[in-house]
């Protein structure tokens, strides 16, 4: 039995407008793989509505999902565990190293901040990965959601370690204002001007979803050089299409943020919020959820994946901004290989 089903208007979406725009090979550099999510418990400094999709995602759910959408497509995942509040650090990364060794899928460890440099060190060595992935819901408790900085979940001590071994960094950046927060913005820049060796990828182009999230952020990192960014969980084609105008091509990765990619759905902006269109029911009780609203028949018979909603976004934003197939499978592929490559050869 398959994981889920691909309906009619999945299978219409794909062969009209998703399949003959991806490359033949895809590199998705934002993957959770885990075999099952604790609840969440207390406090939480994040938006619930992505535990409604998947309660748990190894390998073979991941790759499963991967046929399913992508027919006749190549694809390779850069994975990591699911970083919720109350996660077993060391088991979720054991198991995705595990499963990077099974599969020769690349992977990044889960890094908490209270982990000394040595432990940090240890963990990647050990588990053959080739960078860290953290997150906001990992700083001290004790520090109000909107002020946490990037350096309370991100120490230098970490990043000292990944700059020494040229590893890759893949940062959730905090805060209400998103990718607009100059004190985001100033962190962000610091890490790249201190740490010259580190493959910085910003996630969710910064979790700018809607315009608003934007303010001149893109005038000011047009002027870095390194740091990249991936798209995944983002629908929002106008902000791709500054991304693109801002950094080029070249600095830009495909991502999904599997499982929740397997939602759905159909993403709005409403009040500088962006929400998700669900079909009524499909998960649960969504009324108590900002982000989340409902739809009914025959307007929900037309959702499909958010995947698909993510590609053609930035599909749209190709079109407009002149995007050659070969800048594309850049973005879809060759970028993401390319910055694999050398991490693992950083690492002889």
């Amino acid at each position: 039995m398959a994981l889920f089903e691909m309906k009619d208007v999945d299978k219409k979406r794909y062969a009209s407008t998703i399949n003959h725009f991806l490359p033949d090979s895809i590199f998705d550099v934002h993957t959770h793989v885990y075999q099952e999510k604790p609840p969440a418990a207390g406090e939480t400094r994040t938006v619930t509505w992505p535990s409604l999709v998947a309660r748990e995602n190894p390998i073979e759910d991941l790759e499963e999902t991967a046929r399913l959408m992508f027919p006749g497509k190549r694809y390779v995942p850069l994975m990591f565990g699911s970083p919720s509040q109350n996660v077993d650090l060391q088991k979720a990364n054991a198991y995705v190293a595990q499963v990077s060794r099974e599969t020769t899928y690349p992977a990044l460890m889960l890094a908490h901040p209270d982990m000394s440099a040595e432990q940090l060190a240890s963990g990647i060595r050990e588990g053959g990965f080739l960078g860290i992935k953290v997150y906001l819901t990992f700083a001290p408790k004790d520090i109000p959601v909107n002020e946490i900085r990037i350096f309370d979940f991100l120490p230098h001590a970490h990043l000292e370690v990944c700059d020494q071994l040229g590893l890759i960094v893949m940062l959730h950046i905090p805060r209400s204002l998103r990718l607009r927060d100059p004190l985001n913005i100033a962190q962000m820049l610091e890490i790249e001007k201190k740490y010259k060796n580190i493959h910085l990828i910003i996630a969710h182009v910064g979790r700018a979803y809607c315009q608003s999230d934007v303010g001149d952020a893109f005038e000011r990192l047009a002027k870095t050089e390194r740091m990249v960014f991936d798209f995944s969980a983002n629908t929002n084609d106008w902000v791709f299409e500054k991304l693109i105008q801002a950094v080029g091509t070249d600095r830009i990765l495909f991502g999904s943020d599997l499982p929740i990619s397997r939602m759905r759905m159909r993403r709005i902006e409403r009040d500088s919020i962006y929400v998700n269109l669900v079909p009524r029911g499909l998960y649960g009780d969504v009324s108590q959820d900002k982000n989340m609203d409902e739809l009914d028949a025959p307007e929900s018979d037309k959702l499909s994946f958010f995947m698909y909603e993510i590609i053609d976004a930035f599909r749209l934003a190709a079109q407009r901004t002149g995007l050659t197939d070969s800048a594309i499978e850049k973005v879809f592929w060759s970028n993401a290989t390319q910055i694999i490559e050398q991490v693992r050869g950083g690492l002889v």
